[in-house]
């Protein structure tokens, strides 16, 4: 009778516990999408690094899918129904991986990335007079990060047949025709190129995005483990109130 009585009360304890946890589960998921959003915002603010958008996406996914298992968790927790916490427990393992995923795909195009923008500057400055995509782009991204060029000012040596000029955007203060013969002149352009401050807020918002589907999945196996213990209470016939 006392044996009854003890995992009564540890099954009890264990579905309240998980009915708490849908809830943290529930933040994690809202805390997903609007973390998502910051890094999916600044990307597509920086048009030289759109492609890379891909795990900011796939976070913001995950977060709403996230917002409403919670939701379904919280349920099957309160109902002690047995097939909706098994389905809530399969369904967060499932998570779990596209997490860990996103994780280790944010970490391999971190050490890529520096070789990507070298390659993609290369392409744009090549291409700045032929297409207003191009030219566009690394306009918006010079004036943005205050920067010149890819590696420095001297990338655009070959812009002008002077050897001298660069595009107007590198300058400080924006004018017509300001960055004509100012290649080397650092009171009216930024010297500086734009390869290392696009690279560092890149690898920051992969950094952030790693750390959160961890940390979110290691709060998510917490969730696994209660929901199968929840499971086992219920299978075995004891009535948790």
């Amino acid at each position: 009778m006392k044996s009854a009585m003890a995992v009564e009360g540890g099954a009890k304890c264990v579905k309240y516990l998980l009915f708490f946890f849908n809830f943290i589960f529930w933040l994690c998921g809202l805390a997903l999408i609007v973390l998502g959003t910051i890094v999916q915002v600044s990307v597509l603010n920086t048009a030289i690094i759109k492609q890379y958008s891909g795990s900011p996406i796939v976070l913001i996914i995950v977060g709403v899918v996230i917002f409403f298992i919670a939701f379904f968790g919280c349920c099957g927790a309160w109902k002690e129904n047995q097939c909706m916490v098994t389905s809530f427990a399969v369904i967060v393992s499932l998570i779990i991986i596209v997490e860990v995923g996103t994780a280790i795909a944010g970490y391999v195009l971190r050490g890529k990335m520096s070789d990507f923008l070298q390659e993609r500057f290369k392409v744009m400055i090549n291409n700045y007079n032929k297409t207003q995509v191009d030219r566009d782009s690394i306009d918006t991204v010079q004036m943005q990060f205050k920067c010149c060029g890819g590696n420095s000012s001297q990338d655009w040596v070959n812009f002008n047949p002077s050897h001298t000029t660069v595009p107007d955007s590198c300058c400080i203060n924006v004018t017509q025709g300001c960055g004509v013969g100012a290649i080397q002149d650092a009171k009216k352009i930024y010297t500086d190129g734009c390869i290392p401050s696009i690279e560092k807020l890149i690898k920051d918002n992969i950094l952030w995005i790693a750390v959160g589907a961890l940390v979110v999945a290691f709060v998510q196996i917490t969730g696994i483990v209660l929901a199968c213990i929840l499971r086992q209470a219920i299978r075995s016939g004891y009535e948790v109130m």
